[in-house]
């Protein structure tokens, strides 16, 4: 996979601050999403350089590594490691010569990180290292609707259609994993994973805290003075609900097991709840707010 420069890809300088870079982001995630360039593969290409390059510069400690490793940032760990080891190797060798009593330090008087790097990885076969290949990330939108039950979804990675099962009860921000999706190993090492991080849109209907869900539903004021039955909506259809007399504006019930499915738990559900609003008549005649009149003044 080619580098990637992540300072231009978001069109920024390596001064940018975490503003500056949230800013960009935002702006180059919003021009190449590929909801707004459906069939775009340049598009979506750079859409997967704007995020890795987001994850990697805001998190400082990863861009601290990639300030000072470039394009090898993602093995500094190990990079760091086999520089110490060497370190350590070569001070046993000069402990053992005679040197006629010089002190040495072991530096390595400024050898360039890139070539060093590749001394060490690089070069002999028998010193060969190999590492995972680099992690990518997407963001895949939804609707609430869409994730109440499981469905499979064909998504393009480089190029490749893969074809995934999303569990039912998935959580807005969720991210799963999927392995060997990534960029290509190096030296023979295994293929990094694909990140996907789920963006649940909000429902104008329900609400979801967890696995429960949250509904308001109008009542007349004669349903909710004398009692009846209503018909409502729920996300797995249409239920029946007794409304009790002198059922009060802002009043709750609660629909056990018609909420949510638990995610990967399919079998099992939230609850839903219902809040009452009591709808007042308006536009009422003369004739009919004397009626209510006479009721309230009715001594009863």
């Amino acid at each position: 996979m080619a580098f990637v420069d992540y300072y231009q890809a978001l069109g920024i300088t390596k001064s940018a601050t975490d503003k500056d870079i949230k800013a960009a982001y935002r702006k180059m995630a919003r021009k190449f999403h590929p909801d707004v360039n459906p069939d775009n593969k340049d598009a979506q290409k750079k859409f997967q350089e704007i995020n890795e390059a987001n994850e990697v510069l805001s998190d400082p400690e990863k861009r601290k590594k990639y300030d000072q490793y470039g394009k090898d940032w993602k093995h500094a760990d190990q990079f760091q490691g086999a520089r110490q080891s060497q370190q350590r190797q070569q001070q046993q060798s000069w402990g053992q010569q005679d040197f006629g009593g010089g002190g040495f330090g072991g530096d390595f008087g400024g050898e360039d990180y890139s070539d060093f790097f590749s001394s060490m990885f690089g070069r002999g076969k028998q010193r060969q290292a190999n590492f995972k290949g680099q992690d990518f990330n997407a963001e895949l939108r939804l609707n609430l609707r869409d994730v109440y039950t499981s469905q499979k979804q064909t998504l393009t990675v480089n190029g490749k259609n893969l074809r995934l099962t999303i569990p039912a009860g998935i959580e807005n921000g969720q991210t799963i994993k999927i392995k060997g999706h990534g960029g290509p190993g190096t030296n023979g090492g295994p293929a990094g994973d694909l990140l996907i991080k789920f963006a649940i849109a909000n429902d104008p209907e329900f609400k979801r805290v967890g696995s429960d869900l949250y509904k308001t539903v109008e009542v007349d004021l004669l349903t909710a003075v004398l009692g009846n039955e209503i018909t409502i909506d729920t996300l797995n259809g249409k239920v029946k609900l007794k409304v009790n007399p002198e059922t009060q504006n802002g009043a709750k019930v609660k629909l056990k097991g018609k909420g949510f499915p638990v995610y990967k738990k399919e079998t099992q559900f939230g609850d839903l709840y219902i809040t009452y609003l009591v709808k007042i008549p308006t536009g009422l005649t003369d004739k009919q707010k004397e009626l209510f009149k006479q009721i309230f003044e009715t001594d009863i």
